[in-house]
């Protein structure tokens, strides 16, 4: 199967198997298999044979963009839960706001602290090709 740089609306077909989602996000079928274990993707079964729909696909990508940026595995479930059990609960779109502003305010903790890292590295790479220029001299 041939994904191009294409969008989802752009993708027609309804069923995957575990290695079509493998080869399209480039991770060993084993981690699919692991997330599966872990209540997140819900594929069904023809014998052995797992079949994955357009809404297993979503959620893989999902898990692998909230694991990217940090994001645990049961942040990821969490929100499935929220989403799954009434999209429009109003209760339930508080939580994940919440679960939002949480991730956010971490994330921003985290650029903040690269920045200063970034300046010490910065600071410490003057100083030693200052050091180097004066030993040459």
């Amino acid at each position: 199967m041939v994904f191009f740089l294409m969008s989802d609306k752009q993708i027609t077909q309804t069923t995957y198997s575990i290695s079509d989602l493998s080869k399209e996000f480039d991770i060993t079928t084993r981690s699919i298999r692991f997330y599966e274990d872990q209540g997140l993707l819900k594929p069904k079964r023809r014998g052995q044979t797992r079949i994955y729909n357009l809404k297993d696909r979503v959620r893989l990508k999902l898990i692998l963009r909230g694991k990217r940026l940090g994001f645990s595995l049961a942040e990821t479930r969490r929100l499935f839960e929220l989403y799954d059990a009434d999209k429009n609960s109003v209760s339930q779109l508080h939580t994940m706001l919440e679960l939002v502003e949480e991730k956010k305010t971490s994330l921003q903790q985290q650029m903040d602290d690269i920045k200063v890292v970034l300046m010490e590295l910065n600071s410490a790479e003057q100083q030693c090709r200052a050091a180097l220029e004066n030993s040459s001299e």
